[in-house]
């Protein structure tokens, strides 16, 4: 029997992550959203693409979460972007309301599943996801370093012209302007970066990673992006779904480690069947834990303008 990944939000990121899964051939796909004929229409349009690419899936779209049942991995990318003149709390208090009714919605159909959270604030509403579904820390899992550290390694390949393949770049902490990127932790071919890169530039690479959403909106206009995010989210099903045992920068539940308990913060984790099954600590600077830190501090203050 193959596995089921249901997708909560059928707009860009969704639908790209949707896209990414079937073209895998990963697992049957549930596309959920509130807007009647939008996931219907989007999954028969990716069905009818499966002969031409030789993939055997089912792909379905619906606006009832009967339709999620024994999902073995959701996805939620629901939510509302910000708009001209909303407040920062506006946008939390908005969709910490659509996260809590949305994961008590998936919890009830798919109670062993393993969630894999996309929406924007990302380290709150993964904090809120984790308190409304009652899960252990194993299956909340927030997308966002495995996107954000993508963008490092593709602006490190461009700099040095080289094969993405042959880069590893690791970013820690909360997803946005405090994120973390760990130059020392990050190779060319083993190379350690900062013998390849001069520190000065190197600080510019790093501080467009930070700014690497905000760019592409900049581009966009009145959109965000959704390639890259829809596949770093399908890099962390696949490596669920296929057991991999897979070393990836994800947001995590932290209860002790790098000396922060009680918050979701970006940190190397070995995904597996279980989901995290293991939170990698490595070793920091001083100037690095601080900057961690200050992270989860960002992290600390989004949660408690919705109590969670």
């Amino acid at each position: 029997m193959r596995k089921k990944v249901s997708i909560v939000g059928a707009g860009n990121v969704g639908a790209t992550c949707a896209h990414w899964l079937v073209a895998k051939e990963l697992a049957d796909v549930v596309l959920v959203d509130v807007v009647e004929g939008i996931p219907q229409g989007k999954a028969l349009d990716l069905l009818e693409a499966m002969p031409i690419e030789r993939r055997d899936v089912s792909i379905v779209g619906a606006n009832d979460y009967a339709a999620t049942a024994n999902s073995d991995i959701v996805i939620i990318t629901a939510g509302i972007a910000r708009k001209p003149g909303m407040s920062r709390d506006d946008l939390l208090n908005t969709n910490y309301k659509i996260m809590s009714d949305v994961v008590s919605k998936v919890v009830a159909q798919s109670p062993e599943s393993i969630l894999i959270i996309v929406s924007n604030p990302l380290d709150a509403m993964a904090q809120t996801a984790f308190r409304q579904a009652g899960f252990n820390r194993q299956r909340v899992i927030g997308m966002a370093g495995v996107l954000d550290s993508a963008r490092f390694r593709t602006f490190i390949a461009d700099e040095l012209k080289v094969s993405v393949e042959n880069v590893t770049a690791f970013v820690l902490g909360g997803h946005g302007d405090t994120m973390v990127p760990l130059a020392r932790y990050s190779t060319v071919a083993g190379i350690p970066l900062p013998e390849l890169i001069a520190p000065e530039r190197l600080e510019q690479m790093i501080q467009r990673t930070r700014d690497g959403g905000a760019e592409i909106v900049k581009h966009l206009k009145t959109g965000s992006a959704y390639y890259a995010p829809g596949a770093a989210t399908v890099e962390m099903a696949e490596a669920i779904l296929k057991d991999k045992k897979k070393i990836l920068p994800c947001a995590a539940y932290l209860e002790g480690e790098y000396g922060i308990s009680g918050y979701f913060i970006g940190v190397p984790c070995k995904l597996g069947a279980g989901g995290i099954e293991q939170i990698v600590e490595i070793k920091l600077t001083a100037e690095e834990d601080a900057a961690l830190k200050r992270s989860a501090e960002a992290v600390k203050e989004l949660c408690a303008v919705i109590g969670v």
